[in-house]
């Protein structure tokens, strides 16, 4: 099963979205692994963020995802990825579409609410920037016969 990282964004949590935002993830036959609220602070954000380093939005991005508690989250599930990606919508809240957490709740892409890897490899690296191997807890749930 693939792993994915989700991190619900500092604009949700002070939305009330967070639980919304869960909900939705779950409800697509995701299992959480591994969750916890954190207070992101500079360094992480900027390790977390390296893809875009020197561009002109980067020291937003920086100061925005460390304004506020973030929930970091470890989905697994068949093709967890591309799923958590569907579920949230386009990037930009504006092409996002209707039925997607960013088409039904984001502002702008700015605030777009919550991330998720864009790729196996990359949520590799990005659940170990988060979580420690004892953070993450695999279990069974007898519910995954009915949803494959």
């Amino acid at each position: 099963m693939e792993k994915s990282l989700v991190l619900i964004k500092p604009d949700a949590m002070q939305r009330g979205l967070a639980g919304e935002i869960v909900t939705r993830l779950e409800r697509k036959g995701l299992k959480i692994i591994a969750m916890k609220m954190l207070q992101m602070d500079k360094s992480l954000a900027q390790r977390h963020y390296a893809i875009h380093k020197g561009k002109a939005f980067f020291d937003r991005l920086v100061d925005f995802i460390t304004s506020s508690p973030t929930i970091a989250i470890v989905f697994q599930g068949k093709d967890a990825v591309g799923v958590i990606r569907r579920t949230m919508g386009e990037t930009d809240p504006v092409k996002a579409q209707a039925g997607t957490i960013r088409g039904d709740f984001g502002l702008d892409i700015e605030h777009n609410l919550v991330h998720g890897s864009d790729s196996a490899e990359n949520a590799s690296k990005e659940i170990e920037l988060f979580f420690s191997t004892e953070e993450i807890i695999d279990y069974h749930k007898d519910i995954n016969k009915w949803i494959g």
